[in-house]
């Protein structure tokens, strides 16, 4: 079975790899989901694992539909990954219903051949999936990221086997997989599943410091932007 270890440092990309990890997800901010890890940290990455490295392209947390700007920005990330000898790029795109983006998916995938490429988690949230695997196996997508459009891949693992049934693509199992569930998704009969195995290390006594957590970024219904008329307001009263 192919385990895909979704990391998110150095660090725990050279855990993946000493681990027995068959590839690894490269990201950064797992806390929102994750989105596009550094050039730099893609491009040590590379340099030290012999495993085939994927990168995630999302340009910030929240949804997943797109600006114009933010998807000229992971279209110049696919390419700039492609120039560092990325293996495989993670992206999804949705249109406003919660349909797949036909359009702009095809165009990342067009830039990203021949590199591997991966729908990711985005697929939870499709209003109708068995369609929307059908429309991903036509474009070319190789696998899919998904819990089954439930909160953990084990809450959704008989939709996960089902899927796997109607399609030649990869559904690869991912949310909430762990030592005590990894093995059930193997006897359903999935052929890949993605974990972090994350935990908490080098802790710091912050008593007595103020967060630099902004819990109001936390959205996922709408995206954070500068605005023009606040910062008009602010430049108009110093300068």
């Amino acid at each position: 079975m192919l385990v895909e270890v979704c990391a998110n440092s150095l660090e725990s990309a050279r855990n993946a790899q000493k681990a027995g990890a068959d590839r690894i997800e490269l990201c950064s901010e797992l806390g929102v989901g994750g989105i596009t890890p550094s050039a730099g940290l893609i491009e040590l990455v590379k340099k030290e694992l012999s495993i085939p490295v994927h990168v995630l392209i999302r340009p910030r947390g929240g949804h997943f539909t797109y600006s114009d700007a933010e998807f000229e920005v992971m279209k110049a990330d696919v390419l700039r990954c492609k120039e560092l000898g990325v293996d495989g790029i993670v992206s999804g795109i949705l249109m406003k219903d919660f349909s797949i983006d036909i359009e702009r998916t095809k165009e990342l995938l067009d830039l990203a051949s021949p590199m591997h490429f991966t729908f990711h988690r985005a697929f939870d949230w499709v209003s109708e999936p068995l369609e929307a695997i059908k429309q991903l196996e036509g474009l070319g997508v190789q696998t899919i990221l998904t819990s089954g459009g439930e909160p953990s891949a084990e809450n959704g693992i008989k939709k996960l086997g089902a899927w796997q049934q109607e399609t030649s693509l990869t559904i690869m199992a991912g949310g909430g997989v762990s030592p005590k569930n990894a093995s059930k998704f193997k006897e359903i009969g999935l052929q890949a599943i993605h974990c972090s195995g994350t935990l908490f290390k080098n802790e710091l006594n912050l008593e007595d410091k103020i967060s630099m957590n902004s819990a109001k970024h936390l959205v996922e219904n709408k995206v954070a932007v500068s605005s023009l008329d606040m910062l008009n307001s602010i430049l108009q009263a110093v300068k």
